[in-house]
């Protein structure tokens, strides 16, 4: 980031604190509400809170930038049109401020669990997560307590449902905050994030107990704790620190536990019909549905992974293994009695310089094929790159000595390539594994002391 740019984003977040000491000054002063300070002044706090996460340096995993800016900005404008009708009357229609709280919750969810993990490759999976996790909770709230509330609050079964909804939203996500930070390194980062999630909260909570009881009356000083929580979060991506792996446990924990509660629901409501609210029925079969996809693509993701595994350790053009399984098996090995080969062909160049090299890449794979013949069950052949060959034999050296005498009598008689006959030896290179690093390359001395000999086997000695 150029210095002056920086210097223009640190005078942003502090023009935008110094908007919010203004505000909570006026409302100290000022009690009764006012369009200048109660819709104007208010709903641009959120909205510089919006930018100032937006703008947070690059080092942010850029999809928790991108998350968390829009949730804020969501809440902003959700805001903005609440206390716009209550200074101008119904002109905004009045679901479209509960559309954007709501949608706040799962981009805050989203946001918080990639600005808490350690940056990684975005994957389709973590936003089926985030949905089955809402769908999850929606019907926990609507099987076990929405009855319960419409005893206690005044309206219809949507705001109640709403009602209940934004504080156990709230706390979702405190508590996951709470959870990593317990758990993890203590990090500024982190601990704003927590501090701004704690003080939305409660504000939330608040708000909440006011309005069903004694009643919560518009314009308060306390609702300026929204706002500093939302500052709070958007500072937090402007420091470094505080990434874990542990949020994608819990996040993992919270999805099995949504699935279940879901499934559960759906066989309650099946033995006990009307027990259930229908209100509850329809999040619980989407997150049910949900999760049955993201195990489809945890599998398919499983899958390719493994073959991208396999591939990795798998020489294209013969089929056998390739240098790095074939390592890996001399490692494996340890200091287990066994024998290491290599092999390198006699007379390939002349036919790759005759023939050419497809000629040379057929002869590679017949000799692939007659190699792969004598090698024993349990022993692992490769191709090294080239017209070069090792081969990794446990069990003892005797049997060690009669598998390099069969591969060198596998090119004993020619091989037919586009109708000729090609004539190509073998020097092989043999050591007894004693568990040393330098296992390969004495096997290596020992394979060039037979192509100087013509061909033919050498065991290494010391």
């Amino acid at each position: 980031m150029a210095i002056g740019t920086a210097t223009t984003y640190a005078r942003l977040r502090l023009a935008t604190l110094g908007l919010l000491g203004l505000h909570i000054a006026l409302r100290a002063v000022f009690h009764s509400p006012t369009p200048l300070i109660d819709l104007y002044i208010y709903n641009a706090i959120a909205f510089l809170a919006a930018a100032v996460a937006f703008l947070a340096p690059t080092f942010n995993d850029h999809l928790a930038r991108i998350s968390l800016s829009s949730a804020i900005l969501l809440w902003a404008i959700g805001s903005t049109s609440t206390t716009w009708n209550s200074f101008y009357g119904t002109v905004i229609w009045p679901n479209f401020s509960d559309i954007c709280y709501i949608l706040f919750y799962p981009l805050m969810l989203f946001g918080l669990i990639r600005a808490l993990t350690v940056h990684r490759t975005f994957r389709p999976i973590e936003i089926l997560d985030v949905v089955i996790i809402t769908f999850g909770f929606s019907t926990l709230i609507a099987a076990l307590l929405l009855k319960t509330a419409m005893a206690h609050f005044v309206g219809t079964a949507t705001s109640v449902f709403l009602s209940i909804v934004y504080p156990v939203g709230d706390v979702v996500l405190l508590a996951i905050a709470l959870i990593v930070v317990v758990v993890q390194r203590r990090a500024l980062r982190s601990l704003l994030l927590l501090l701004g999630t704690t003080v939305f909260t409660f504000t939330d909570l608040y708000f909440l107990y006011k309005s069903a009881t004694t009643g919560y009356g518009f314009a308060q000083l306390t609702d300026d704790g929204w706002l500093i929580g939302l500052l709070l979060i958007a500072e937090a991506l402007w420091h470094h620190g505080g990434e874990t792996q542990v949020s994608e446990k819990i996040i993992g924990f919270s999805t099995t536990f949504a699935t279940i509660f879901s499934g559960a629901t759906l066989a309650y409501s099946a033995l006990k019909p009307g027990v259930v609210p229908s209100t509850a029925l329809v999040p619980a079969i989407a997150t049910v549905a949900l999760s049955v996809a993201r195990l489809a693509v945890a599998l398919k993701d499983a899958r390719s992974a493994s073959t991208n595994l396999e591939l990795a350790r798998i020489d294209e053009l013969t089929g056998l293994a390739n240098r790095r399984k074939f390592i890996a098996d001399i490692t494996a090995l340890g200091t287990n009695p066994g024998t290491i080969l290599l092999l390198d062909l006699n007379g390939f160049k002349a036919v790759n310089d005759s023939l050419g090299h497809e000629a040379g890449d057929q002869l590679l794979r017949q000799i692939s094929l007659r190699f792969s013949r004598v090698v024993p069950h349990g022993a692992l052949l490769a191709r090294l790159g080239g017209d070069e060959f090792g081969v990794v034999i446990p069990g003892s050296a005797h049997l060690g000595h009669e598998v390099a005498m069969a591969l060198t009598s596998t090119t004993s008689y020619p091989f037919v390539i586009a109708g000729e006959e090609i004539s190509v030896g073998v020097s092989i290179g043999r050591v007894v594994n004693d568990g040393k690093a330098d296992v390969l390359q004495r096997a290596d001395s020992a394979m060039y002391e037979a192509k100087r000999s013509g061909g033919g086997t050498v065991l290494w000695q010391p």
